[in-house]
């Protein structure tokens, strides 16, 4: 065993990435076990359990696979799960497939990458426009530019369970934003194309444009099921809720939920649990149901969920510069010659825009709090109490019990340049965040250019850092009203070495019922074992009462031939014995 010196700020912040090195991993659970009872430690390491390679030469173990086609690109995951333990309480233990190298089995695609698409064509394609709805006019190339990454899935997967995984092709915002006609379009040609190559269990409810209410419930499930929040267990340690029963079943308490924070491209979306007493309007609501069983209620939950169009942190940008030419209009800058300044670039950044034939030069200033000011009127919010984000309505939430995770741009704009993912503090982001916008563009590039940024950060990412992290600060703290002191936000890309996607919750979800055939077969297995025992014993007594039976009847008939015999002897006559000593014979 390694030193494990240095692991105690890992295991206290488990959200935080590591090296997937699996001495560390121990390490931080030895810690761990320092600290708490047996059976938490036992549940800390069963989560951190999939960082190893997946055994395919296992034949318990099943597989799915889903393809998240999003505003930026196209991904592909591959999951896989044990046979479930027979226990209706207890959920399927999905997990993140893993290569030989122990990598997460994941790749992800650009249409500009794919010859033919029609983004391929683009000499600079924005990154909020990178997704399958760049294939709006041309859907029939659509099945071609997914193929690589169902090739990839299937190169993964064992060839003799093709037929039996699950292939999910979901749509995010990107299309959401397309014409219904041309949304159907796309469809078809994956639900035509894609059976002709490939033999995965992919029927016409496995692709589809999915919500934004249904994504802000998959990354829901996502992060509460990693966290083990789905657990029904008696741990003292752990914080509870108590749910009201129903009609005909006690109060359940279970493990309090955390809330998601998802900020994409294109949109944003907040989930989190409420109590039954919270009213809320029925559009904003989702009672999901995570058991097997639908009449069983351990695993019902009542979820508000929104989701925002447009808020993403690439829209919101779009956005943006739109009010920077039309500010710039009514100036009557037709034709602008001097760099109009703008706080959101770093000081001295250049950027030029173009809309509808004319052109504009930006000049960054730098001025993190003069740009939170300038988006503050692109949230859309309402003065009124109870509203969040396009004046949407919002439950209250219980800021002192609540929990949340913030993911994609809230991770991004806390670690790719400032490098504060993890806890969030208003305080020390807001600090970090004035300090960037302040710093000169070309010592930026030197910074970038030196390796000091995470790998993840490229040039798109620091231009754009300013304007982002203003946009984040400014939907968590104005558009969700989360007050400034508010200490319970992580910020993360993974928790416990696991990279949590909302595509995890969608593939528990739409397994869910899976689970029943396997507790059907314990049933059946139980029941047939209870009759075989049950047989054994019986057989037992049948086979001494037909022995019985013969012998008896064997008796009767030697009784029967002696009666017969007498009836023919003479009067006084004794009648012949059965058997005779031995030399003696029989008389005359």
């Amino acid at each position: 065993m390694g030193n494990c010196t240095g692991e105690r700020e890992r295991v206290g912040n488990p959200w935080k990435t590591g090296n997937g090195n699996g001495e560390t991993l121990l390490c931080s659970l030895l810690v761990v076990r320092g600290k708490h009872q047996d059976g938490k430690f036992q549940r800390y390491l069963a989560r951190v359990r999939d960082t190893e390679a997946t055994d395919t030469g296992n034949p318990n173990l099943s597989y799915g696979i889903v393809v998240d086609c999003g505003s930026s690109g196209s991904r592909v995951f591959v999951y896989c799960w044990p046979r479930h333990n027979g226990n209706p309480k207890d959920l399927l233990d999905i997990q993140q497939m893993r290569d030989s190298s122990r990598k997460p089995v994941v790749m992800k695609i650009k249409p500009a990458r794919f010859p033919g698409s029609a983004a391929a064509a683009a000499v600079a394609l924005p990154l909020c426009c990178a997704g399958i709805s760049e294939f709006a006019g041309s859907p029939d190339k659509v099945s071609d530019y997914i193929s690589p990454l169902l090739s990839f899935a299937a190169a993964h997967v064992p060839r003799s369970k093709h037929r039996e995984t699950p292939l999910y092709i979901l749509c995010t915002a990107g299309m959401r934003v397309l014409p219904e006609s041309q949304q159907k379009a796309i469809l078809e040609d994956l639900l035509t194309d894609i059976p002709v190559h490939f033999d995965f269990l992919f029927s016409d409810s496995h692709a589809e444009v999915i919500s934004g209410k249904q994504e802000g419930v998959y990354a829901w499930i996502g992060i509460n099921f990693v966290l083990g929040r789905f657990e029904h267990t008696d741990d003292e340690d752990e914080a509870v809720v108590e749910v009201p029963g129903s009609e005909h079943h006690d109060p359940i308490f279970r493990k309090r939920t955390v809330g998601i924070l998802d900020m994409g491209g294109v949109s944003t979306q907040i989930a989190y649990e409420v109590p039954q007493s919270e009213e809320v309007a029925k559009s904003l609501l989702a009672e999901v149901n995570l058991g097997c069983d639908a009449h069983q209620t351990e695993h019902v939950y009542r979820v508000y969920v929104a989701t925002f169009l447009g808020f993403g942190g690439n829209a919101a940008r779009r956005r943006y510069e739109e009010s920077l030419f039309s500010s710039s209009l009514l100036r009557n800058r037709q034709s602008p010659q001097a760099p109009i300044p703008d706080p959101c670039l770093p000081r001295d950044a250049q950027d030029e825009l173009r809309h509808r034939g004319l052109r504009l030069q930006l000049r960054g200033t730098g001025d993190f709090q003069l740009c939170r000011e300038r988006l503050r009127p692109l949230l859309n919010r309402t003065n009124g109490t109870g509203s969040s984000l396009n004046g949407v309505s919002q439950p209250p939430l219980h800021l002192q019990s609540s929990e949340f995770y913030g993911f994609s741009e809230f991770y991004y704009c806390t670690e790719d340049v400032l490098r504060m993912g993890g806890d969030y503090s208003a305080a020390r982001f807001t600090k970090a965040a004035q300090d960037y916008c302040a710093t000169r563009w070309s010592v930026l590039r030197e910074r970038f250019e030196r390796g000091l940024y995470a790998p993840h950060a490229d040039l798109h990412r620091l231009k754009f850092q300013c304007f982002k992290s203003a946009w984040m600060f400014e939907v968590f703290h104005r558009g969700f009203s989360f007050p400034e002191s508010y200490g319970s936000l992580k910020t993360a890309l993974q928790v416990y070495d696991k990279e949590v996607q909302w595509t995890l919750g969608a593939i528990l979800y739409r397994t869910r019922f899976l689970p029943l055939r396997d507790i059907q077969q314990e049933n059946f297995r139980g029941i047939h074992s209870h009759w075989r025992s049950f047989s054994f014993v019986y057989n037992h007594y049948l086979f001494l009462a037909c022995f019985l039976v013969v012998l008896l009847s064997i008796l009767l008939y030697l009784l029967r031939l002696r009666r017969i015999h007498a009836r023919g002897l003479p009067p006084g006559a004794a009648p012949a014995p059965l058997w005779l000593p031995e030399g003696q014979k029989m008389p005359a």
